[in-house]
């Protein structure tokens, strides 16, 4: 049926269909992908100034417009995926939402082990915080439990995009719904270094922003941005990374946040601190500690083999192999 309609179909061997769900990827679906996720970054991007106003983006009337936009289009981005598997006619026994990372199957360990590893490349300003923390442990746990300290938190606009709402949007759009169109076009392995592309120059707009309320010279907003786009396209790498491995967007989720909560790491205040070799050496030791566990961390055996979004691909990859 396939032949009648024009589609040259690159069919799977009996093994692979066994073991990735009967994957059948037509060609020229490449087009569709990078046109589909090209037409969702810009979406995305273009909702934040569909307001007109002069205030600045950490604005709480900005903030609260824009979730009101990058929630739309969030809530509406799954069908953008639907659409793409209509028109390109890629078949998979996977479900919309197991593709997009929704699903229970492996939640707990998606939950806990994605989150764990991040902490671990971040050994070394975790224990910079530690040190120079006026509070101690018990302090730390008593104010974590105290539910003022959490309202306070959901009333505070910038903490509240910082933290739940651009972590969980970005992740929908630039993970969940990017990498199974881009997956069948890419392979799992591309996938991981061209989604973050997307996700990469979706941040430029932030220099729009810089250029009019004129925050920095023209050349230190350059160099920011460049920054930034360099900054945020490894990060979409490795949350893909982790999306491919689990199959789930909790994980990726709760790492951007974690990610976003910390910042990038002050090494320039690591080099001038009165206990320079300790702190400098749990940089170390966390950057050795996170290529030890990445793999292992991210197995996709504690996640259930194959992930749904490892079923787009017709021939095997390490990524999605224990």
């Amino acid at each position: 049926m396939a032949e009648e309609e024009g589609l040259s179909l690159n069919l799977p061997t009996e093994e692979t269909e066994h073991s990735y769900g009967g994957f059948v990827a037509p060609e020229g679906v490449c087009w569709a992908s990078v046109l589909s996720c090209l037409l969702l970054a810009c979406s995305y991007v273009g909702s934040l100034y569909v307001w007109r106003s002069d205030l600045p983006r950490d604005h709480p009337t900005v903030i609260k417009r824009r979730f009101t936009s990058v929630l739309i289009v969030s809530g509406l981005s799954p069908l953008f995926v639907l659409a793409w598997r209509e028109f390109t006619g890629v078949r998979t026994d996977s479900s919309l939402l197991a593709l997009m990372g929704i699903r229970f199957e492996g939640l707990i360990p998606a939950v806990i082990l994605p989150v764990l590893l991040t902490m671990v490349l971040f050994l070394g300003p975790l224990m910079q915080l530690a040190m120079d923390c006026p509070w101690s442990f018990m302090d730390g746990i008593r104010v974590a439990s105290d539910p003022c300290f959490w309202t306070l938190c959901f009333s505070d606009m910038r903490w509240l995009r910082n933290q739940v709402v651009a972590p969980l949007t970005e992740e929908l759009v630039f993970r969940a719904c990017m990498l199974p169109m881009l997956v069948p076009c890419a392979g799992p392995s591309l996938a991981i270094f061209t989604c973050p592309l997307f996700f990469g120059v979706a941040h430029f707009h932030h220099v729009i922003e810089l250029l009019r309320f004129r925050q920095g010279t023209l050349s230190g907003i350059f160099l920011s941005a460049v920054f930034q786009f360099s900054y945020t396209a490894v990060f979409g790498a490795y949350t893909a990374f982790i999306f491919i491995r689990t199959g789930h967007l909790m994980g990726p989720v709760l790492c951007h946040s974690f990610c976003n909560y910390m910042g990038f790491p002050a090494v320039s205040t690591a080099l001038e601190h009165p206990q320079r070799l300790t702190v400098l050496s749990s940089y170390l030791l966390g950057v050795l500690l996170f290529l030890f566990f990445l793999f292992p961390f991210t197995d996709p055996a504690f996640y259930g083999l194959p992930t749904p979004v490892c079923t787009l691909t017709p021939s095997p990859s390490s990524l999605c192999l224990s």
